[in-house]
């Protein structure tokens, strides 16, 4: 694979003011357009040849599945059942492609949003809101699913990705970490670090950055003058840049970042480019900064529609094989709201039970301190 040379490099190339904003799919493998038919990519092709009627099915439930869960938890939050959600809504492919084409044995870093690639992973549907219920300060257990929790601090877990990976080096192993990130942690300096190190040590690592065109409210144009994919050459790390609302294109480009990775080639980023069709998190109003218009030319791309189109056109997905699904998703979304409104409810002290292994006279002040608060209400606490 060589390392991601599509972008102009100056203004004659693009015939204009290098400093104007590209194309957001300039560059981009594409391998199932948003009608759903196939185009032909003599490269990646090879990597999702073996994905039949049968797997490709699986992809469909996988992102319908996770589409309902996440309206579901939409839901939740707006009845005041958890405190906070960040919807992935229009980012299924990206997650849902990438996360199916790793082992048990690879581990996952993401930050806050990659539900559906909890969902692959294995993470219990109730442990999936505990955080955001406030009933855990994480959620689960990373050994058991091969999925660190969620990271809040942005772009941090990069370099916990990168040491991972270091790590499985050292033993050995041929198990392959990868960081999920956003467009906007891209500027932050611990992802820069993370490539530095990764490319210094050729670590099995893959970079998947989900470029959804906001970080927060501004727009990736205003950190990002050329395409995100073109950064991670200059450390080293070669890059590869997809339509993100394709499963296809998205299957490809990991299978060929995790084989690199596994089989000794160093790490690999990929720009996976999409678009978050809801808010950052249900406590934002996407309106205020941007377009109607915006919003509607994506909606025309949107992943589960285009592989519907795919399945329906090769006569793979009838009304029955449609109801499977759909009764797949709801008995998810009914196990998310019921997981989640049976969590328990913790002892209001037990805040400070993990922050040090071992107790000191400062923590103990703090919670005593905290103890006189909350008798200052009905009930109290022991």
């Amino acid at each position: 694979m060589e390392t991601h040379t599509q972008f102009p490099q100056d203004s004659d190339e693009r015939g204009g003011d290098a400093r104007e904003p590209v194309p957001v799919d300039h560059g981009c493998v594409q391998l199932l357009d948003p009608d759903g038919v196939r185009q032909e990519d003599a490269l990646y092709d090879l990597f999702v040849a073996d994905l039949g009627h049968a797997e490709l099915l699986a992809l469909y439930e996988d992102m319908v599945v996770t589409r309902r869960i996440d309206t579901e938890a939409t839901a939740l939050q707006r009845q005041g059942e958890i405190g906070l959600w960040p919807p992935s809504l229009g980012q299924e492919a990206a997650q849902v492609g990438s996360a199916r084409v790793l082992r048990r044995g690879d581990f996952v870093f993401t930050s806050y949003r990659e539900q559906a690639v909890a969902y692959c992973r294995g993470v219990e549907l109730d442990q999936l809101m505990a955080m955001w219920r406030g009933t855990a300060l994480s959620g689960w257990d990373p050994f058991a699913v091969g999925m660190a929790t969620p990271a809040v601090i942005i772009g941090a877990q990069t370099l916990h990705a990168t040491g991972y990976a270091m790590g499985c080096q050292r033993d050995g192993s041929d198990a392959v970490a990868v960081a999920y990130f956003g467009d906007g942690a891209t500027s932050q300096g611990d992802v820069n670090e993370a490539l530095v190190l990764a490319a210094s040590f050729q670590a099995p690592v893959v970079f998947f950055c989900q470029n959804n065109q906001y970080a927060i409210s501004e727009p990736v144009g205003l950190q990002a003058q050329r395409p995100i994919a073109d950064r991670a050459p200059g450390f080293g790390v070669p890059s590869m840049r997809v339509d993100g609302n394709d499963v296809l294109a998205v299957t490809a480009a990991m299978r060929i970042a995790v084989d690199r990775a596994r089989s000794g080639g160093g790490p690999t980023f990929i720009e996976a480019v999409t678009y978050r069709m809801g808010p950052h998190t249900t406590s934002d109003d996407p309106t205020r900064y941007r377009d109607e218009s915006e919003v509607v030319s994506w909606r025309a791309k949107d992943p589960i529609a285009r592989l519907e189109r795919l399945l329906e056109s090769e006569g793979a997905l009838d009304e029955t094989a449609r109801a499977h699904v759909a009764s797949v998703a709801d008995a998810a979304a009914a196990r998310v709201r019921a997981g989640c409104l049976a969590l328990p409810a913790p002892d209001p002290l037990s805040l400070f039970d993990e922050v040090y292994a071992t107790a000191h006279p400062g923590l103990e002040r703090q919670r005593e301190e905290y103890r006189s608060y909350l008798a200052m209400f009905d009930g109290g606490a022991r």
